[in-house]
């Protein structure tokens, strides 16, 4: 359903788009606005030929470095509504899966990333500002074997992808990140909008029913493939929570597992290498408490999706728990 937008007593109408490149084209030419200062993305087609990938390409990557210690990669697909589902979009999105099992062709595509980005005086500007001393190749390396991630970018809504993501929960539900990019037009002036942000690509679940009480997702699944020293710290939160707060609950979900005592007063994101705690509290609060792990703040939508005033605590060893033990039974009371 096409939607309209109001703005300055002006009547801005929502644009079909009948060509997929036109998306696509939205999307390169919007890239900072839409994925953030910190984001690189490399248009794909021009760049990679289609051997990088087992025989696929995606139409962009996407390095998000706004992190540069905890970076994310993307395999970028733009896709409209109106293609077929199980025979055009399923099958794409599946290749992507097969590529990140082949160390071969992870190995092809971050040699061909490393001479692309070497030998354009833009991009290799443009990552050294953001890794600084780091090792051009090397970081590329260690990024594309920690992060696995596919964003697919749609116009509208696909109506299979509930399923499929509660069903296939170990790909498409754990890798797979879901977007719609429109954009509304009057005249030669236009608005574009991005549901969910990507700044909260791992927070909202847009093909989510609130409805639904999904039982699908466990620890193991938040766990799989992470260090065991991430192992290990969220064992010792979960054993000290335990022991510290009574009849507390950690319920999986497909993005987070929340922390809850009569409401939910934390969610706790996994990583490879890393687990982010959103804890419930004012940002300026949270750093008089914690002062040996790092806090950062989150966007005021991003916050309103949580309920409230709440901060990141980005926990990457287990030195220095206790003060982040002691907050959270703090703001749970």
């Amino acid at each position: 359903m096409q939607t309209a937008l109001y703005y300055n007593q002006k009547r801005f109408t929502e644009k079909e788009f009948s060509k997929e490149k036109d998306l696509e084209d939205l999307m390169f030419k919007n890239a900072k606005s839409l994925f953030g200062q910190a984001c690189i993305l490399i248009e794909a087609k021009k760049k990679i030929d289609n051997k990088a990938l087992g025989g696929t390409i995606p139409d962009a990557f996407l390095f998000d470095i706004k992190d540069p210690d905890n970076p994310e990669f993307y395999l970028v697909e733009v896709e409209l509504a109106k293609h077929s589902f199980y025979n055009h979009i399923f099958p794409q999105i599946t290749k992507f899966f097969a590529f990140f099992k082949n160390p071969e062709s992870q190995s092809e595509l971050i040699e061909k990333l490393y001479l692309l980005i070497s030998s354009d005086a833009e991009l290799k500007k443009e990552f050294k500002a953001r890794i600084g001393n780091r090792e051009i190749f090397k970081y590329i390396k260690d990024t594309l074997e920690n992060s696995r991630n596919i964003l697919l970018v749609l116009d509208n809504e696909k109506t299979e992808l509930p399923e499929i993501i509660k069903t296939y929960t170990d790909t498409w539900g754990k890798i797979v990140k879901v977007t719609l990019l429109k954009e509304y037009c009057n005249g030669a002036d236009s608005i574009i909008s991005l549901s969910p942000e990507f700044e909260s690509i791992d927070t909202v679940d847009l093909t989510a029913k609130p409805e639904e009480t999904v039982t699908t997702y466990t620890e193991n699944y938040h766990l799989e493939g992470v260090n065991e020293e991430i192992k290990e710290i969220y064992s010792l939160i979960q054993k000290s929570l335990n022991e510290k707060i009574s009849d507390l609950k950690f319920n999986p979900l497909r993005y987070y597992i929340s922390l809850r005592k009569k409401r939910n007063f934390a969610f706790i994101y996994i990583r490879k290498k890393k687990i982010t705690i959103v804890a419930m509290m004012d940002k300026s609060k949270m750093e008089e408490r914690i002062k040996n792990h790092q806090i950062s703040s989150l966007s005021e939508s991003v916050q309103k999706f949580y309920n409230g005033p709440c901060a990141e605590i980005i926990i990457t060893d287990n030195n220095n728990l206790e003060e982040v033990i002691s907050l959270l039974v703090e703001i749970q009371k």
